[in-house]
């Protein structure tokens, strides 16, 4: 979410670049951007940067985005046609997924307005209102809606009838949050650096990682294993903690030292880890941080294992389901793959006028979906030599 609240405050960062860097010289960089469009589809209906991106994970042919404009759409990703508009959005629309099966879609806004729409019949079925949205998720195997908000709830609904529990963390934003693979228990991390595994059933936290074991900043993001036995943490404090699932102990601590210059005395010191993932195949866990910085670190030996440098900030990493592929994007406004046995990158697709802000791939890893401050999103091919 952090990223999405520096567009919507018009941070001007992008990377190493300078403050008192010009307009004009703003405009040559997205020209240079634009120069190069791997793109096989765009999909051009929105009118402001593109947050957020899922593909329907039954049939990986729709794919829904939601947006700074206040709207968020349902697409077709063969050729970019528009199914429907999920309509009514009164804030930036920085949530968005289908459900399991693909029955239903959720689109969710900043001020905390929720809608679930039926994708065959393209008609909103519930909605709830919440406080500020942080995060939105469905559960893995059943109707069921999960977020969290900035007075530190995670809601859980039931879809579509809308019943409702609520799991009551501290006085702060639950700023990310995972449901396990098991679906009985949730993850949540929130901005006073504490992490909680809660009971789904119960409405209990099973255990709270705070002061050492917690995290010394807000957390970023959090997600697990296939079998839900870890989970990782990541926070702007530039750590990403290993825990156990059934304890709730740290089994390990990653740090990365930045390969970024040191910043002016005075200064702090912010390596921030922006994205997490376990690799399905390999006991491997990837790292992508504030300096553009991909660290794949070995599990077993818990040591750092590949180093693999970006230009610019990482935006998000994501596994492949079947290989030791990893795949970023970043503010350079491009997508890589990265082989993370060796650290060396496969191949790198372009065609974005601005920064990436989120992507998706579908489930044989031959279509990557991607969204961006362009008003933009695009649908590329994946060709790999090893396939």
């Amino acid at each position: 979410m952090r990223w999405k609240m520096w567009i919507l405050t018009r941070r001007p960062w992008k990377g190493p670049r300078q403050a008192w860097e010009t307009e004009e010289e703003d405009e040559g960089v997205e020209e240079g951007m634009e120069a190069q469009d791997d793109s096989e589809v765009t999909f051009s209906e929105h009118s402001a940067s593109v947050f957020c991106v899922s593909l329907d994970p039954t049939t990986n042919t729709l794919a829904v985005t939601g947006g700074e404009d206040d709207k968020a759409f349902v697409w077709r990703l063969s050729d970019g046609e528009r199914l429907f508009e999920c309509s009514g959005h009164k804030d930036s629309v920085t949530c968005a997924g289908f459900s399991h099966d693909s029955v239903f879609v959720a689109t969710g806004d900043m001020s905390g307005l929720i809608k679930v729409w039926q994708v065959a019949t393209k008609e909103e079925i519930w909605s709830f209102e919440v406080g500020d949205l942080e995060w939105m998720e469905w559960h893995p195997q059943a109707h069921v809606l999960l977020a969290g908000t900035a007075d530190g709830n995670s809601w859980m609904w039931k879809i579509p009838s809308g019943e409702c529990k609520t799991f009551q963390g501290p006085s702060c934003p639950a700023t990310c949050g995972r449901v396990l693979p098991d679906g009985k228990r949730a993850v949540v991390g929130y901005e006073d650096g504490t992490v909680r595994i809660w009971d789904l059933k119960q409405g209990s936290s099973l255990h709270v990682l705070k002061g050492q074991d917690g995290h010394q900043g807000p957390l970023t993001c959090v997600t697990s294993n296939k079998d839900g036995s870890l989970v990782m943490t990541g926070s702007v404090d530039c750590h990403a903690k290993l825990v156990n699932s059934a304890t709730g102990k740290v089994v390990c601590v990653f740090k990365m030292e930045s390969a970024a210059s040191k910043p002016p005395a005075g200064e702090a010191e912010s390596n921030s880890v922006e994205s997490l993932g376990f690799c399905n195949v390999m006991p491997l866990a990837a790292v992508g941080y504030l300096d553009g910085t991909l660290a794949i670190y070995d599990i077993s030996t818990q040591s750092l294992r590949q180093r693999c440098l970006h230009e610019s900030g990482i935006v998000q990493l994501l596994w492949e389901d079947s290989s030791a592929v990893v795949y970023t994007c970043s503010l350079d406004g491009a997508v890589r793959l990265w082989d993370a046995r060796c650290g060396k990158m496969i191949s790198e697709y372009r065609g974005h006028s601005a920064e990436i802000l989120d992507f998706a791939v579908n489930k044989d890893a031959s279509i990557v979906v991607t969204t961006s401050g362009d008003h933009q999103a695009k649908v590329f091919c994946v060709q790999r030599p090893d396939r």
